[in-house]
């Protein structure tokens, strides 16, 4: 009998040790297929740099940017109860923030955001050994939110470039940067999305740059830094993050090095940044629509309109056209073809592939120049950055009728209330903006004008006419 009891026993402390042993085994296997990244840190922080500016605001930073005069402004605050300040002034104050960078030339050319050094007066670089320098800016471009700096050095350590085609989601990648000035901190992930457009509202962009979405934690200070893969070639430039506060909560987006390389490139050698145009008006395809042209799934880019004397009229482009490829490039939906597009450079000839009345197509494009199009060519056609969508509210010319029955010599019509920022000013459908920020609203390239240069951080006055009613509302964009 005990010797039954012992064998039983045996029997049960031999199946513990044994799943013990498993699991040790299991954990040590699943360890060797972990990322060591020491290595690469090691290799590649050096080349990191930390990007701070220094700028100057002139005067009471709630007032910054109104073009009215005094008394109209008065009106504006008093009817949301406040005042000017007894000690209101225009005095000037010092300002500060923080970003990163990369060097890719040993004689000192850095790569960071437009957004990082937009506006400031000075812009210092301390390298990874501490030492700090002035650097210059050899160009910048907002819409890929992009810019090349440049200090006096030599014989400094560089990280290389590497092929966005080669990402693929699930990857590994790791960003090093100086969140919150915690310079050369290192976070990993891996990659969510290769291709994803974000809305204008959050970029402050049109569809220029098509990001690498990725879980890594990348916080306020990373923006500019380099986004790794594991043989520590830069595949993308950190940019922005998606948070309600202020902080990663894993959704995180890098510009490709692909758009890095083009616009690095241009503004070395230009300090500009040129873009290829097509001059369509574009859509995503619809199910109904891939239906009745044969095609497997809704894919391409739909032509709604094309442009008189623009480049796509020339190659013979016409309405309802369905681009699938771009130069060798899959179109998979509206947003991808101006990133493509925007990539070309201008007088380049290129072939595009399409679906015209059910069969495939092939058109030689010549390439045009984004910039050379014109403020009205460029809103009829959505090739400007969707101001409206940024101010939250879609809106429309008067016509000369309209004009005539509402008494009014300007104003825009408010067709929809589409986003937060309109919706809290109290706006409305039906509603005739008649002045922004101290300036009359005449037409559509009036307000992509105005808008370009609206402060994000100061209440912005705007007269509406409700109901025969005129009266100030006030805009807060999202800084």
């Amino acid at each position: 009998m005990v010797r039954v009891i012992l064998l039983s026993q045996l029997r049960s402390l031999a199946l513990i040790l044994s799943f013990i042993l498993s699991f040790l085994v299991s954990a040590q296997t699943s360890a060797q297929f972990l990322p060591d990244f020491t290595e690469l840190v090691e290799r590649s922080a050096p080349a990191i740099v930390n990007v701070r500016i220094r700028s100057t605001i002139t005067g009471d930073d709630r007032f910054d940017g109104f073009e009215g005069d005094r008394e109209e402004l008065e009106e504006f605050l008093e009817f949301f109860g406040d005042r000017f300040p007894d000690d209101f002034n225009m005095r000037e104050r010092g300002s500060s923030s923080l970003g990163s960078g990369f060097i890719i030339s040993e004689d000192g050319y850095i790569v960071t955001n437009h957004h990082v050094i937009d506006g400031a007066d000075e812009i210092t670089i301390t390298l990874n050994d501490q030492r700090q320098f002035t650097a210059e800016v050899i160009g910048s471009d907002p819409r890929s939110d992009l810019a090349l700096i440049k200090i006096a050095a030599e014989g400094l350590p560089t990280v290389p470039f590497g092929d966005v085609s080669e990402v693929k989601v699930g990857q590994w990648v790791l960003a090093i940067g100086s969140p919150f000035n915690l310079s050369h901190s290192v976070a990993a992930g891996i990659v969510s999305f290769v291709g994803r457009s974000l809305p204008p509202q959050i970029t402050g962009q049109g569809n220029y740059v098509s990001f690498i979405q990725t879980d890594v934690a990348i916080n306020p200070g990373h923006s500019g830094g380099p986004l790794f893969n594991l043989e520590g070639e830069v595949i993308g430039v950190n940019s922005q993050i998606y948070s309600n506060s202020g902080g990663s909560i894993g959704l995180s987006f890098a510009i490709p090095v692909d758009v890095a390389a083009n616009v690095v490139n241009q503004l070395m050698q230009s300090g500009n940044v040129s873009r290829g145009w097509m001059g369509v008006a574009i859509a995503d395809v619809t199910q109904e629509q891939a239906d009745v042209y044969n095609l497997a799934t809704p894919q391409g880019a739909f032509v709604n309109d094309v442009l008189p004397g623009g480049p796509a009229e020339a190659a013979g482009f016409q309405a309802e056209d369905i681009i699938l490829r771009y130069a060798g490039d899959e179109i998979r939906n509206s947003a991808d073809l101006p990133y493509h597009v925007g990539l070309s450079l201008p007088g380049s000839e290129v072939e595009v592939e399409l679906i015209r009345d059910g069969r495939l197509e092939n058109i030689r494009l010549l390439v045009g120049d984004l910039d050379a199009a014109s403020s009205q060519q460029q809103l009829q056609l959505g090739t400007i950055e969707p101001i409206e969508s940024s101010l939250g509210l879609s809106v429309s010319e008067l016509t000369a009728a309209e004009k005539q029955r509402l008494g009014l010599d300007y104003g825009l019509r408010v067709d929809e209330v589409t986003g937060l920022v309109a919706e809290r000013a109290g706006l409305q459908k039906g509603d005739i903006i008649l002045s922004l920020n101290g300036r009359a609203l005449d037409s559509l390239a009036n307000l992509a004008e105005i808008s370009a240069s609206l402060p994000s951080d100061s209440p912005l006055p705007l007269l509406v006419e409700r109901d025969g009613q005129q009266s100030f509302f006030t805009l807060m964009l999202d800084g």
